[in-house]
């Protein structure tokens, strides 16, 4: 057996080189050669997900095509002391599936098989690769679909999404990843095999589902998983609200609620973002307004006429000056489009951004954006925003171009600055996109010593030598005491030695 790989006195270059060598040679046992990638223009795709600020080569990539090979790359990487980052289909926006530069690069876009349907259980049993939109898609025949829908989800794997512990546009009536998956099954740091959850009501011991679902792949890497399916609806509608000033579009979310309601869908758009994305999609969206508002009913028509009508009444008792119901099924989806649409709308008019991902309670929505429009002029660089604003959670876009050190630099700690607000009006760091390395330095702000302690030891009983996507997520006390409030003092980046574009 081969010792454990170690840093000895070479230069960087040639450790690399030499570290690369030795974990090829041992992964060729394992795996094919087609499966196997280390030259640099092989390995170039894989230097970063969604969140293209932050990139860095892997030392190998790995693109195991069946459980056995998973568990042997992972057993391999296990006695080597290499680290693994888990990847899925790259469209992370918080840098989860960054590449750690002396590690390998798990790919499991090869899992991309749906198992099995069971309409009347209302369950798939689906490989990590699937893609979110896939399983609904497989489901219509049978009038079910899979209800976390997220922007990206034509594309978008199951697998990440149970990493990020996704949501949609629909997670408010219908909940997030969590609450949609009921097993997962793949393995621990050292390649031993894992079974948690159940597709019965409940699962004996402890609930390990909730621990892993949205732990970013730092606890075990996931090759299958049991989701519900629950029946379209017989009839849904979607209202389009227009309000002249924020903070009356901030109540209105919240006395949406207040009145016992909860809708299909309640989401939120400023008027710079409402522009960009009515020039893109057409969606017929109201340019005048400040913010407007999408409300989503879903159900038999009897109780979707009931809703919509005490929605309208809310709406407008809440100030809104233009409402719109749509009148079809095409409407519907064009209204949706316009959302589902917003970050390639944004990228139409800024060479890049960067998505930021906190949450706050709903009654403070206009106060954030109040707050965003200050930091606008604070940093010099324009915000577009939109919400899921029935669970409070933010999705400002930073617009800036990345060819320019500074704007970057600006933009980081434009970033910062709107996590630690979400954090002081009563919020958290993260919603749905993860921490992974963009939100690392915030994690100190909203966390204290002992509460990310008691994360890093949930993190050991699952892998104790720390080679699952190491460095990420949870800070150390030593990176806290360093960077402390990363937007006020030094503007410190996640990983000093990330190369940034």
């Amino acid at each position: 057996m081969n010792a454990p790989l170690r840093n000895d006195s070479a230069t960087p270059v040639t450790d690399r080189v030499q570290r690369r060598t030795q974990v090829v040679a041992e992964l060729s046992a394992v795996l094919p050669k087609h499966a196997l990638l280390w030259h640099t223009e092989d390995t170039i795709p894989y230097e970063c997900d969604g969140l293209t600020a932050y990139r860095q080569q892997p030392l190998v990539v790995a693109l195991p095509e069946t459980e056995a090979q998973v568990a042997a790359v992972l057993r391999t990487c296990h006695r080597l002391d290499v680290p693994v980052v888990p990847r899925g289909a790259g469209t992370g926006l918080s840098g989860g599936a960054l590449p750690h530069r002396r590690g390998v690069t798990l790919s499991l876009a090869k899992f991309n098989k749906i198992l099995s349907l069971d309409p009347h259980a209302r369950t798939a049993r689906v490989q990590c690769g699937v893609r979110n939109l896939a399983i609904s898609e497989a489901a219509a025949p049978h009038r079910l679909y899979y209800a976390p829908d997220p922007s990206s989800q034509i594309a978008c794997t199951i697998g990440g999404n149970v990493a990020e512990n996704s949501g949609g546009v629909h997670c408010l009536k219908y909940g997030l990843t969590l609450h949609n998956v009921l097993r997962v099954k793949g393995f621990l740091a050292d390649g031993e095999a894992v079974d948690i959850g159940s597709e019965s009501l409940d699962a004996p011991g402890l609930d390990l589902l909730t621990v892993l679902v949205g732990s970013e792949g730092m606890l075990a890497v996931v090759t299958e998983v049991t989701v519900k399916l629950i029946p379209m609806p017989q009839e849904a509608r979607c209202i389009m609200a227009s309000f002249n000033d924020i903070r009356h579009a901030g109540d209105a979310v919240a006395n949406v609620i207040a009145a016992g309601i909860i809708p299909a869908g309640l989401e939120m758009m400023d008027k710079p973002m409402t522009a960009a994305v009515e020039s893109y999609v057409h969606a017929g969206y109201d340019l005048d307004a400040a913010a407007i508002l999408l409300c989503e009913s879903d159900g038999t028509p009897e109780e979707v006429d009931e809703e919509i009508a005490r929605m309208v009444d809310v709406l407008r008792s809440s100030g809104a000056n233009g409402i719109q119901v749509s009148e079809n099924e095409a409407q519907r989806l064009k209204f949706w489009s316009g959302r589902k649409n917003a970050f390639p709308a944004s990228g139409r008019i800024s060479p890049d951004y960067m998505c930021m991902d906190s949450t706050i309670p709903r009654k403070r929505l206009a106060d954030i954006l109040i707050a965003i429009a200050q930091m606008e002029k604070k940093y010099g660089l324009r915000c577009v925003n939109v919400f899921h604003a029935g669970d409070g959670n933010l999705h400002p876009l930073i617009l800036y171009d990345a060819n320019d050190a500074d704007q970057l630099r600006r933009c980081e700690q434009f970033g910062a600055d709107i996590l630690e607000t979400s954090v002081a009006l009563g919020g958290t760091v993260t919603g749905e996109h993860g921490v992974g390395v963009e939100k690392l330095m915030s994690m100190c702000v909203q966390f204290s010593a002992n509460e990310r302690e008691q994360m890093l030891g949930v993190k050991h009983a699952f892998d104790p030598k720390e080679l699952l996507n190491p460095g990420k997520v949870i800070p150390t006390l030593a990176r806290c005491a360093e960077g402390g409030k990363m937007h006020v003092h030094r503007g410190l980046l996640p990983f000093a030695d990330i190369p940034r574009f």
